[in-house]
């Protein structure tokens, strides 16, 4: 009988069934060793050696590789479905998986820098990952309970779905587009940046200047940490969310804002309401481009 592989959501596109040709315990070391290989399980193999051979897969379908060994550059180039279990790709493995349609990994670890980018219909669970300028240009990409270091994460990314995630890094989700996150954390600097269409719900982003410039931005019982977030924002929602250390927040932003405990201080929001059992300071100042057209409260004061 085929093996039917089974995915985060299972579109039948991204279902690998079909009888596999194994190969156990081999070595690939040079150039394209398996080029446009199809319908091939590949299990305890690696791909290393002196010849520093690259593009091993490349142009291959169909394809599983289980606890195998990468250290070569640009393995898996233009795959059509790929399954990777238990893989561990080093350093010197590069732009491992680029151009990638139907694409699962679990249980593996990629640390070799640009490991995925301009791939579609990605799932990725339990898997360590160590590699600046991860996940550029991806489409409709699930990851849950991951670990992530990364700079530039997900740049003009869509459809992404986490939850489960740590994150350390800088400058994530920067021009992203329809993206749900929930029980994540992140330590990060300029998130979101000109996001558009995001949703945060029970996670904890701490950075520094936080979304600017987003539109349809939600943030759903959060802590947010850092300074000067959520400023010139479209659409921004917060609700029952904690700051920490939030100062200047919302400058020329339409906000709609119900914050659980204290801000130190907000300035000048565009539109809406801010809401918060206390406020150090509400800065609106004279010489601001746009005046102030919001209400800012605190609960239990009239």
């Amino acid at each position: 009988m085929p093996a039917r592989h089974k995915y985060l959501t299972p579109p039948e596109h991204n279902v690998i069934i079909f009888s596999m040709k194994i190969i156990e315990n081999k070595n690939f070391p040079n150039e394209r060793d398996l080029y446009a290989a199809h319908g091939v399980l590949l299990r305890n193999c690696t791909f290393d050696g002196e010849a520093d051979g690259e593009s091993a897969l490349k142009e291959a379908s169909e394809v599983k590789l289980e606890s195998c060994f990468m250290n070569l550059r640009y393995p898996l180039w233009h795959n059509e479905r790929a399954e990777l279990d238990g893989v561990t790709m080093t350093d010197k493995c590069r732009a491992a998986l680029w151009y990638t349609h139907g694409l699962k990994i679990e249980n593996s670890a990629m640390l070799g820098i640009k490991a995925v980018r301009e791939c579609g219909d990605v799932n990725i669970l339990s898997t360590k990952i160590v590699s600046p300028e991860f996940g550029w240009k991806c489409r409709d990409v699930i990851m849950k309970d991951c670990d992530i270091e990364s700079e530039y994460l997900f740049l003009l990314s869509s459809g992404l779905k986490l939850d489960g995630i740590k994150f350390r890094g800088k400058y994530s989700f920067q021009y992203v587009e329809n993206v749900a996150i929930e029980n994540s954390t992140f330590d990060t600097k300029d998130a979101f940046w000109h996001s558009k269409n995001v949703t945060v719900r029970n996670s904890v982003v701490k950075g520094e200047y936080l979304a600017w410039y987003s539109e349809n931005l939600t943030l759903i019982n959060c802590k947010i940490i850092g300074t000067q977030p959520l400023c010139y924002c479209k659409n921004l929602k917060l609700v029952d969310c904690e700051t920490d250390g939030c100062d200047l927040a919302f400058e020329y932003s339409d906000v709609e804002a119900s914050v659980k405990g204290h801000i130190l201080s907000v300035k000048n929001p565009r539109s809406g309401r801010v809401t918060a059992d206390s406020i150090g300071e509400i800065i609106l100042t004279a010489d601001s481009k746009y005046p102030c057209g919001a209400v800012i409260t605190e609960r239990g004061k009239k």
